[in-house]
């Protein structure tokens, strides 16, 4: 197992955060005395130091000038005016690992100034089960550092930046995706009678398995959708309907659609 045995300073106690936090020392990727967290809330700051015994204050540039790794785990447009804030502290030997979605290197650059290293990252929500993937990408020579850090919630993979905005479209949000089959599902169980005990059951086993399925056989997802599509079965008539109503298409639309919004965004608009 690796070991990160630099100084990590997370910079937002949000849920993200807290999820990598609980990964590392779960992992032993990182030790809770290696770790500090920094918010403007100080009731946040106190539970990271209650529970999981890691240091922290709100003080950002003090933190940051004695930490080799910096986690920028704030939101989107808090970032070029935290960021600006911290330059003074900033120097050549720190990365910045930042997961604040849509912001491109070059705009972190532009904010923080030439000295730090960059890491641009995109998670996903089920990072907050050690289930997520995130995307990263920047220089070459930082890529293993971030995705130590990173795989302490889950699966990551490496793109070039241009790829990012069609990582949000398809990972980031999707686990949105699932969650509204997910609500489809939930809303037949209840006009067919089931308990809603049993049925979020069936229906959180079911989408798990499915894609527990995939990544073990390596089949394509359509392959094994024919392989349980039984002629004048149950499911054909179910996957009848959906390309009747054009399920199919409509759900690529809404995903390209995603997409260009991740473009607007990442072009500050």
């Amino acid at each position: 197992m690796q070991i990160y045995d630099g100084r990590i300073l997370f910079i937002g106690a949000g849920n993200m955060a807290e999820a990598l936090i609980q990964g590392l020392l779960k992992s032993g990727i990182a030790a809770a005395d290696r770790i500090r967290v920094t918010d403007i809330q100080l009731d946040r700051i106190a539970h990271f130091l209650s529970t999981y015994g890691v240091g922290g204050s709100s003080d950002n540039a003090a933190e940051a000038q004695s930490a080799d790794l910096i986690v920028l785990a704030v939101k989107p447009q808090t970032l070029p005016a935290l960021l600006q804030s911290l330059r003074p502290a900033l120097g050549a030997q720190q990365l910045l690992l930042s997961i604040a979605a849509g912001i491109p290197i070059a705009a972190i650059r532009a904010a923080a100034g030439d000295a730090p290293r960059i890491v641009r990252s995109m998670p996903n929500t089920p990072a907050l089960v050690g289930k997520g993937v995130a995307a990263i990408c920047g220089d070459a020579a930082d890529l293993d550092t971030a995705e130590l850090i990173l795989s302490a919630a889950g699966t990551v993979v490496r793109v070039e930046e241009e790829q990012m905005d069609a990582v949000t479209a398809i990972s980031g949000s999707g686990p949105a995706y699932a969650f509204y089959l997910m609500e489809a599902m939930q809303e037949a169980a209840d006009r067919l009678g089931l308990e809603k005990a049993t049925a979020d059951q069936l229906i959180s086993a079911t989408i798990e398995g499915a894609g527990a399925l995939v990544r073990q056989t390596g089949e394509a997802p359509a392959t094994l959708r024919a392989r349980v599509t039984s002629k004048g079965g149950t499911t054909e008539a179910a996957i009848n309907v959906m390309q009747e109503e054009d399920l199919h298409d409509h759900l690529v639309t809404a995903i390209m659609t995603a997409h260009q919004r991740a473009r607007e965004l990442a072009a500050g608009g």
